[in-house]
């Protein structure tokens, strides 16, 4: 029979890459790697094409449109990826029993929240990047109702473009930055949601259905800053501001906590606290 076969589309990611960096922890499976230039999610016949030559038993599908704010000005381009891309490759899983993690994000709520979002809380995105991952969540489920799809929030990581890298980098360049602070979440390591994953694969234990995962813990994006400046150990100021004055084109949640206790009973995934995994990040960072 050889090696179950796990394939990770979206592999450049943040998410792909950190998959990447555990495989070896994990020889019990084979890997196919799939780039957004490898596999093109939103052309079914080259989806089930790929699927017949790799064989996988799993996907992880990682593959996302992430330019929150250049979705307003891109609707189709962000349903089209982000939606439809999901639809087909939920369809192709389906019909070669292969078993789907999808992940999505809590813009799929609209953050008038005050208690962490349930995986059935009701969704409501303020804004199309939202709009467009609600999307694939529904087509999804509806292809592919033996999916597990996995919401985080808020994903840093050593790799790719994030808020860790992009504050280490101005707090360089500047004295004084400005951080908005009435914005609540909780952050998202993406090694750890890496983990998280093939932690779930591994047990051998599938239970289909919607699951939340983010980093423990509650801030604003400023105390987020705060911290990061500290570990650090940078010089540069970091300023509270309001969300009134930092307007962006797309709107933001205030509130994006997400209640992680389902993955924590049905998986036994133990997450670590937020500023635990961020110290973990920097040091790659410097060390890097």
């Amino acid at each position: 029979m050889g090696k179950p076969t796990i394939l990770v589309t979206g592999s450049n990611g943040q998410l792909g890459k950190e998959l990447q960096a555990l495989k070896n922890d994990y020889p019990q499976f084979r890997f196919v790697f799939a780039s957004r230039e490898d596999l093109k999610l939103q052309h079914y016949g080259l989806v089930e094409n790929f699927f017949i030559a790799a064989k996988p038993q799993y996907c992880i599908n990682c593959a996302a449109y992430t330019a929150v704010d250049k979705a307003e000005s891109e609707p189709d381009m962000a349903m089209l990826i982000n939606g439809e891309a999901v639809g087909n490759l939920a369809a192709v899983c389906k019909k070669y029993q292969v078993k789907l993690i999808h992940i999505s994000t809590d813009y799929v709520f609209d953050g008038e929240s005050e208690i962490p979002y349930k995986e059935d809380a009701a969704t409501g995105p303020a804004n199309i990047y939202g709009i467009s991952k609600l999307k694939g969540e529904q087509l999804c489920m509806k292809e592919d109702p033996d999916a597990i799809i996995i919401r985080t929030a808020w994903v840093y990581s050593s790799f790719g473009h994030n808020f860790v890298k992009t504050m280490m980098r101005l707090m360089k360049e500047r004295n004084e930055l400005n951080v908005v602070s009435d914005q609540v979440g909780s952050p998202t390591y993406a090694a750890d949601l890496a983990k998280t994953i093939l932690t779930i694969i591994s047990s051998g234990k599938w239970q289909a259905g919607m699951y939340h995962y983010s980093n423990e813990g509650k801030i604003s994006w400023y105390e987020f800053a705060a911290e990061i400046r500290n570990l650090a150990g940078s010089k540069s100021i970091v300023h509270p501001i309001l969300t009134t004055e930092y307007p962006t084109p797309a709107k933001r949640p205030k509130f994006s906590l997400l209640n992680k206790e389902k993955i924590k009973s049905v998986y036994h995934i133990a997450i670590p606290e937020w500023k635990d995994s961020l110290k973990k990040c920097v040091e790659l960072l410097q060390a890097g």
